[in-house]
């Protein structure tokens, strides 16, 4: 399971309005809204995915991530969001999100293709398409056409627009935006964008400073290389320990090879913590069993090392937003 930064919560959450409480919303998955707007702070994808849910509980989010997308400034994302304006045209201001995409989400993969008819700006991402989900992907194509009309010196819009996910209860709104035809049921979401717009000098350009923000940039990709290998391994170690119950984090740093205190150094330095992985752990153990109806929900809840069912029920309702027994009937 991946993280996303908090930035994007805090935008979602920010354009809702009077709709839904803020304050509620944002607590509900550790964020402090009086606090400083830091890159940086990461959520789990789930708990993100969880909090769109919660608040489409109070309002009509059809429209959400279009005025999410439409309120994003490329100021508020640091390095990378500053790489995007310095950029010398928006070819090299999607090509900093295709390579740097990792600063800001571990979920999501953005690449560039060339087609015939222009470039392909595809965002990939895996898992259950949940209206979590569907609404993120959305607000992401949808702000990459916003911090496009901030930097471009002629009106930008797409060619075509296209989501796999299936279309909600009206695209009006969502054409109206972009500017373009938007398809849904789609094999790929994505944006066909012009030759000829990328290729426009960005309004606010200028070499230098891309080359110091990328130099910037590649240093702090440097630091999180490792992360997913040591991330992955140590989750393969919980993975080996839950059905004997829940592991101690020195028991699992002695099978890495490291001392108690060296593990927590190395994941505190890539703003890793251990339960964060324990709990990531159990989640997807939880989720890929329960699609196989030969596991009962009591043996499932031993195998992710709980040892009573309640237990076990309240924490998989905490992730997911529903009971072990209603997930497994919605794979039906």
């Amino acid at each position: 399971m991946g993280q996303v930064t908090s930035l994007f919560a805090r935008r979602v959450v920010g354009v809702a309005g009077n709709a839904i409480d803020a304050n509620a919303v944002l607590d509900s998955v550790g964020v402090d809204a009086d606090g400083a707007w830091d890159p940086k702070q990461m959520l789990d994808e789930d708990d993100f995915y969880g909090m769109i849910e919660l608040m489409a509980d109070k309002m009509d989010v059809t429209s959400l991530p279009l005025i999410v997308g439409e309120a994003m400034r490329p100021d508020e994302y640091g390095a990378l969001g500053l790489a995007w304006k310095s950029a010398p045209n928006l070819l090299g201001s999607f090509s900093r999100v295709a390579r740097y995409w990792r600063l800001w989400s571990s979920f999501t993969q953005y690449e560039l293709q060339e087609t015939d008819d222009g470039i392909l700006f595809i965002e990939h991402r895996d898992g259950i398409r949940r209206l979590g989900m569907r609404i993120s992907i959305e607000a992401d194509l949808a702000s990459g056409v916003s911090l496009s009309r901030q930097v471009s010196p002629r009106p930008f819009s797409p060619i075509e627009v296209t989501f796999k996910h299936a279309a909600p209860k009206t695209i009006g709104h969502h054409e109206a935006y972009f500017g373009c035809p938007v398809r849904f049921g789609a094999d790929r979401d994505a944006m066909l964008l012009s030759r000829q717009s990328l290729s426009e000098p960005n309004i606010l350009g200028d070499e230098g400073i891309t080359q110091f923000l990328v130099s910037h940039l590649d240093q702090e990709l440097a630091q999180i290389d490792d992360a997913p290998a040591l991330q992955t391994q140590t989750k393969s170690e919980i993975a080996r320990a839950l059905s004997d119950g829940l592991p101690k984090m020195a028991d699992i740093a002695r099978k890495l090879g490291l001392s108690a205190r060296s593990f927590h150094r190395r994941l505190a330095e890539h703003g890793l913590s251990f339960q964060t992985l324990t709990e990531e752990t159990r989640r997807e153990i939880a989720t890929a069993i329960l699609q196989d109806e030969r596991y009962s929900l009591s043996e499932v809840a031993f195998l992710t090392g709980y040892s009573e069912q309640s237990a076990f029920n309240r924490a998989f309702k905490r992730w997911m937003g529903m009971t072990p027994a209603a997930y497994r009937k919605s794979l039906g």
